[in-house]
């Protein structure tokens, strides 16, 4: 069994250090993708507060495709360019969104959800996925978290075989 522990009396820095060391100790021994990036996704929607919805879109083709992820039914296809995913898969940079109802082109697969980060997957130049985060309050993600969020996807790329190609 896994256990994801942090201490109160740390920083929000050092809890993101300590909890991706734990991450990293998750994933070890394993690297096929699909299987970690359940793995992957559990852990978040565990680890950090205020989630409802965490998760992976794969690319393929000009679009992403649903992955592992945890949280109530989600959009299964998003165009490039399309809502938060599609802006960070097309711009290849985190998108940290505040208020997703103030986001031009939002995709509302879950109707609670008020802020979003969605962190692109790189992996030798070439986007193979993004992971997003969905909370119910508004302005959930600071930047500590978004610096915390994408050492995750770090680490999860130095985990896991994610040159498939799609």
């Amino acid at each position: 069994m896994f256990t994801i522990e942090t201490q109160a009396t740390v920083s929000l820095e050092e809890s993101y250090r300590d909890l991706n060391a734990q991450l990293a100790a998750l994933l070890s021994g394993e690297r096929d993708l699909i299987c970690n990036a359940a793995q992957f996704s559990a852990f978040v929607m565990q680890a950090i507060a205020d989630l409802n919805w965490a998760g992976f879109y794969f690319v393929r083709g000009d679009e992403l495709v649903l992955g592992p992820y945890v949280g109530k039914v989600a959009c299964t296809r998003i165009p490039f360019g399309r809502g938060v995913c599609g802006k960070a898969a097309i711009t290849l940079q985190t998108q940290r969104i505040e208020n997703v109802h103030a986001f031009d082109g939002h995709i509302a697969c879950d109707a609670a959800s008020a802020s979003e980060v969605v962190i692109p997957v790189v992996v030798a130049g070439k986007l193979v996925a993004v992971f997003d985060m969905d909370s119910p309050k508004v302005g959930r993600f600071s930047e500590i978290d978004q610096a915390g969020l994408e050492s995750f996807v770090e680490t999860f790329i130095q985990s896991t075989d994610v040159s498939w190609s799609f």
